[in-house]
C-alpha cells in the first residue's frame, strides 16, 4: 500500500529504516514529548488535543495522565498517519481521530479541550496565525497550550552531515542547494511565537529557548543507513539528493570524503535552537 509523503517519513525516511538512528530519534522524541506534556499540566479527566499527532507520540503520552475518564483527540493533515495511530489504539475508547490541519480545526468544537498541545508541526504551517486561533477557539476557558518548535531560522547554517567538509565545499554545497526551501520552516523565530501566540489572545504566555552554536556531537556511527535518511517529510534522502546535485564521479569523490571522516571517528558539529512555549486561554 502506498503512504502519503507524512506516513512515509514518519515510518521509514525519517531513519532510513535502521533500528540505531531509530533509537537515537527515540531518546531525543521522547525528552521533547515529556518537556510537552509536563508544561501542559495535564490532569485526570481532561479532553487533550493532539494537533499534527504524527506517530501519536504526545497523543499516547497523554493517555497515560488523562486517565479513565479522560480522552485523547489525534488529529493530522494525514489519514494514513491517523489509520496507524488508530490501529495503535487498539479500540481505545478513549481516543479520537480527526483529520485536519494545524490552520482549519473545523472538525474539533468549539470550547471542547482543555489542553491543546504540538509538538514540530507549525514548521510546515505558512498560517501559523490562524494555527494559534483555531487552537484558541477549541480550548475551553483556562484551557493550556503546550507548543514545542525548533527555531530553523537559527540553525540554517548550511552543514552537511555535521562535518567539516572544507576539502569538499564545492561538492557539498550543490548538495546542500539540492534541497527545497520550504518557507514555513524558515520564516519566524522564538520572537515571532511569542507575538502569534499573544496576538492570538492566550494569556500567561512562558516559554524556554534553547539554542547550541558549534556543539560537539558524537561521530557518525553508520554512513550507509544515514544517507538513506530525509531530515524532513518534504525532502529527499541524502543520497537523494546526491544523485540529484552530482555526477557520479563527484559522488564518489564525496562520498569517500565523508566515510574516511566517519572511519576516523571525527565528531560532528550542530547548531540548533528550539523552543517550549505554553500559554493559557482566558
Amino acid at each position: 500500500m502506498t503512504t502519503d509523503k507524512w506516513a512515509a517519513w514518519l515510518q521509514h525516511r525519517r531513519d532510513g529504516g535502521d533500528a540505531g538512528i531509530r533509537a537515537e530519534f527515540a531518546a531525543v522524541l521522547a525528552a521533547y514529548r515529556d518537556g510537552v506534556l509536563d508544561r501542559a499540566r495535564i490532569a485526570a479527566g481532561d479532553t487533550v488535543l493532539d494537533v499534527g499527532t504524527g506517530t501519536g507520540l504526545l497523543g499516547f503520552g497523554a493517555l497515560e495522565r488523562v486517565g479513565a475518564d479522560g480522552r485523547v483527540v489525534f488529529s493530522d493533515i494525514s489519514a494514513d498517519v491517523l489509520e496507524a495511530c488508530r490501529s495503535a489504539a487498539a479500540g481505545d475508547e478513549r481516543c479520537s481521530f480527526v483529520l485536519a490541519g494545524a490552520d482549519d480545526l473545523s472538525g474539533v468544537r468549539d470550547a471542547s479541550v482543555d489542553v491543546v498541545m504540538t509538538r514540530s508541526v507549525l514548521i510546515y504551517v505558512p498560517r501559523k496565525a490562524e494555527a494559534f486561533a483555531e487552537m484558541l477557539r477549541a480550548l475551553r476557558p483556562g484551557g493550556r497550550l503546550s507548543v514545542f518548535e525548533p527555531i530553523n531560522r537559527f540553525g540554517a547554517d548550511g552543514r552537511l552531515f555535521g562535518l567539516d567538509m572544507t576539502p569538499v565545499a564545492e561538492l557539498a554545497a550543490r548538495v546542500v542547494a539540492a534541497y527545497p526551501v520550504v518557507e514555513a520552516m524558515v520564516d519566524f523565530d522564538e520572537r515571532d511565537l511569542m507575538r502569534l501566540v499573544r496576538e492570538a489572545g492566550f494569556r500567561e504566555v512562558v516559554m524556554d529557548y534553547r539554542a547550541e552554536a558549534d556543539v560537539t556531537g558524537p561521530p557518525i556511527a553508520d554512513w550507509d543507513a544515514l544517507r538513506h535518511t530525509a531530515p524532513n517529510p518534504l525532502a529527499p534522502t541524502y543520497a537523494e539528493a546526491m544523485a540529484a546535485a552530482l555526477a557520479p564521479d563527484e559522488q564518489r569523490q564525496l562520498e569517500a570524503y565523508v566515510r574516511g571522516m566517519v572511519a576516523r571517528g571525527e565528531p560532528t558539529r550542530r547548531t540548533s535552537a528550539h523552543v517550549h512555549l505554553a500559554a493559557v486561554r482566558p
